[in-house]
């Protein structure tokens, strides 16, 4: 590879990388308000065992889950997107 094609391609891997995270971000925040307004993490049972977290912490691990599910939507479009053309 020579410079130039190294130099296009960073800046390209940088508005790919926001194009999916902040789309994804913005969801997981609404996702997470949306959630914990209806379910008190308190209540939540995994596997038949009441969590043994905080408070703060179920609402963290949850707003990662539901992060990561938008992250994989939304990367799965960009490439969809990307194969088509």
């Amino acid at each position: 590879m020579d410079n130039n094609t190294t130099k296009e391609h960073k800046p390209q891997l940088r508005s790919m990388l926001m194009i999916v995270l902040w789309p994804a971000f913005l969801m997981a925040s609404a996702a997470t308000g949306l959630f914990f307004s209806l379910v008190d993490p308190l209540e939540l049972i995994v596997l038949d065992q009441r969590l043994q977290m905080h408070e703060t912490g179920v609402y963290t691990v949850g707003f990662f889950a539901f992060w990561l599910l938008g992250i994989l939507s939304s990367g799965l479009t960009a490439l969809l997107v990307q194969k088509a053309h």
